[in-house]
């Protein structure tokens, strides 16, 4: 009998903890724009998580003596039923220079959703470097059913980022961000 019992206590604390684990990626979207509220981070319409955005316009010429490789990362979280991906895996660019690539997003369901893209980047000290200008990831995207769309961003890297840093990855995460009531009408 106590064996019984220790294995329903065993069962009880993981199907909580499974149940904090998939509330909790739920939350993840709302969340993170909470504490980007809070904190004072993204909060300007224009901006997405830590990646800053700035004017199209610049005076200066690039650096034509250097050259960075930006990749490019696109992940559906938890699954989601989407096709999305970045147009271009990699290119080469000059730190002051700016640069345009393609993402391409298609709702491969039978229902409109909305979605809303996550960026990070590494090396982390390449952050305050990176500059979007225009970026599908600074709002929500909302796709009818089976609609598909090539969503632009152009973006600059400063040409005063470390010498060391040759390559930078941005990779974006979409999640559902479908108002619940429209979930459940589906």
């Amino acid at each position: 009998m106590s064996e019984r019992k220790s294995h329903r206590k065993v069962f009880m604390i993981g199907g909580i903890a499974a149940a904090v684990m998939f509330a909790f990626c739920f939350a993840m979207v709302p969340l993170y724009s909470l504490i980007c509220k809070k904190t004072g981070i993204n909060t300007s319409a224009a901006n997405s998580g830590l990646l800053t955005s700035v004017s199209a316009e610049t005076k200066e010429p690039p650096d034509l003596s250097r050259t960075i490789t930006v990749q490019f990362v696109a992940t559906n979280h938890n699954g989601m039923p989407w096709e999305f991906f970045p147009r271009t895996k990699s290119i080469k660019v000059h730190p002051g220079e700016n640069n345009k690539i393609f993402f391409h997003a298609k709702n491969t369901t039978e229902k409109t959703m909305s979605v809303q893209a996550i960026p990070s980047m590494t090396p982390t000290d390449a952050l305050s470097h990176f500059h979007k200008i225009e970026c599908f990831c600074f709002t929500q995207q909302s796709l009818k059913a089976q609609e598909s769309k090539e969503m632009p961003m152009i973006f600059r890297i400063d040409k005063d980022i470390p010498k060391e840093i040759h390559v930078i990855t941005l990779a974006y995460t979409l999640f559902d961000t479908t108002p619940k009531e429209a979930r459940k009408g589906s």
